[in-house]
């Protein structure tokens, strides 16, 4: 576990090192920092031995999922437009994500595993709630823009991080449905501030809120 304990601590410092670079506008420190925070929560959730989780099965799908996240990381910040195929790196992600979070724990009641109909209804309903009006922002946004093309490949992304929410929720680990809901508050915040207005220091609350979900997702793993 010393390794994993080493890589943690080297996400999170990195993590630091690219909100500092966010909000200096330092663009080289943040194509260093931000790559590495992942490249270092990937190593880390591939290096848990498996006296220390219960979800080795849903481990090697969360290393895809982060594998795929660092892609779409890379492709984002680029300075080209890349939106789309970063768009749907993520989106592999998030698929990645939700087939993790259906691979059962060893032994399968350590920690719960409970999905219920109506823990999947009460979850999908407050995450609708929520995010209802952000996404007809968006989408109206969009529209407005002249990009309706995009209306349906974000449709499609917003459902998909709604059902990894859902899923996280009804895991019976806190720490991953608290990490899966601080994954969709940042995408809402990235997509509100791209498409609908600028948010006054968005960028660096998108980075926070990111940064801070993936490592839960690699924690809650952990046991």
């Amino acid at each position: 576990m010393a390794a994993v304990g080493t890589l943690l601590t080297i996400a999170a410092v990195a993590a630091v090192v690219d909100w500092v670079a966010v909000g200096t506008g330092r663009k080289r420190l943040e194509y260093a920092a931000k790559p590495a925070v992942l490249v270092a929560l990937t190593a880390a959730a591939a290096l848990i031995p498996a006296a220390h989780t219960d979800l080795v099965d849903r481990r090697w799908w969360f290393v895809g999922a982060l594998a795929a996240c660092l892609v779409g990381d890379v492709l984002l910040m680029l300075p080209r437009n890349l939106f789309v195929p970063g768009l749907a790196a993520f989106l592999l992600g998030h698929a990645l994500f939700i087939v993790g979070f259906f691979q059962p724990a060893s032994p399968p009641t350590t920690p719960p595993f409970a999905y219920t109909t109506t823990g999947i209804a009460v979850a999908l309903g407050a995450v609708l709630v929520v995010e209802a009006a952000p996404a007809v922002l968006i989408l109206r946004a969009l529209r407005r823009r002249g990009e309706p093309a995009l209306v349906g490949p974000v449709c499609v992304y917003m459902a998909a991080i709604v059902a990894m929410v859902v899923l996280a929720v009804n895991a019976g680990s806190p720490v991953a449905a608290v990490g899966a809901g601080a994954f969709l508050v940042s995408d809402t915040l990235l997509a509100t501030d791209r498409f609908v207005r600028p948010i006054p220091g968005g960028a660096l609350a998108v980075h926070v809120t990111y940064h801070v979900a993936q490592l839960l997702l690699v924690v809650s793993l952990l046991r």
